[in-house]
């Protein structure tokens, strides 16, 4: 399973063992290469919530092409998860998420 970098995905949270468990998308970071070839991706969190906004978090402007019904941002929530806990890609970002992503990770990670 392949996932380009930038795509948006639904996966299950939490990864831990609860009974509750909630679909939410997440941001691919890593490149489909290093995903092929180690069987999971780097992500970060996309999240809806307003309140208490983290540094850095990137406003996702192109919703329809990120495939997402509600105002949402990334947020620098980083985690590693097997590809055969993806639910299914629903989206991938506009280039001007891109842009602004690639901002941030540059702050976030110099």
């Amino acid at each position: 399973m392949q996932f380009p970098q930038f795509a948006v995905v639904r996966v299950p949270f939490p990864f831990a063992d609860r009974p509750a468990v909630k679909h939410r998308p997440a941001l691919v970071l890593s490149s489909a290469e290093f995903g092929t070839a180690a069987g999971h991706s780097v992500m970060a969190m996309i999240t809806s919530a307003s309140r208490l906004p983290w540094p850095e978090d990137v406003v996702i402007a192109d919703l329809s092409c990120a495939g997402l019904p509600a105002p949402s941002k990334v947020r620098f929530k980083l985690f590693t998860l097997d590809h055969t806990l993806v639910e299914g890609v629903l989206g991938q970002l506009a280039p001007a998420d891109v842009l602004a992503v690639r901002a941030a990770m540059a702050r976030v990670m110099p």
